[in-house]
């Protein structure tokens, strides 16, 4: 066997081998698109919504808002983890919502792909998503 085919083999078992670990999916980071950002009525506060983009498995960690989150999932199923309750599932269609300063997390436990349309309606010219250790 030539030298050459040798090394072809060796480089195909090597990337056979590869996997991305679903630890390694989770600490990818979220796509994130922004939509829309602006003033309401209520003195001192902002509109802020956004697309974000779980791939399978990755989830975003513990992190609250100086405000209230409307999560509405547009594709997939997501997991919810809210500071002192169970968690709660949330799939395709559906909408959760998260009061202000509540420390969540969120994970994609479905098959693919999932994402939401977060909206957010915060003080105005606070830092949007604090994380939490």
């Amino acid at each position: 066997m030539s030298k050459t085919r040798i090394l072809s083999l060796t480089l195909a078992l090597i990337a056979g081998s590869i996997t991305v670990s679903p630890l390694a999916a989770a600490e990818q980071a979220l796509k994130r698109t922004d939509l829309v950002k602006g003033d309401v009525d209520a003195a001192g506060y902002e509109v802020v919504q956004v697309l974000v983009g779980f791939a399978p498995g990755q989830t975003a960690g513990s992190h609250h808002h100086p405000g209230v989150e409307i999560a509405h999932v547009t594709k997939g199923t997501l997991e919810y983890s809210l500071q002192g309750k169970a968690p709660v599932i949330v799939k395709t269609g559906q909408s959760l919502y998260i009061p202000s300063g509540v420390v969540h997390s969120v994970r994609n436990v479905g098959d693919g792909e999932a994402t939401e349309l977060a909206t957010y309606i915060v003080r105005k010219g606070e830092t949007l998503l604090v994380p939490v250790k």
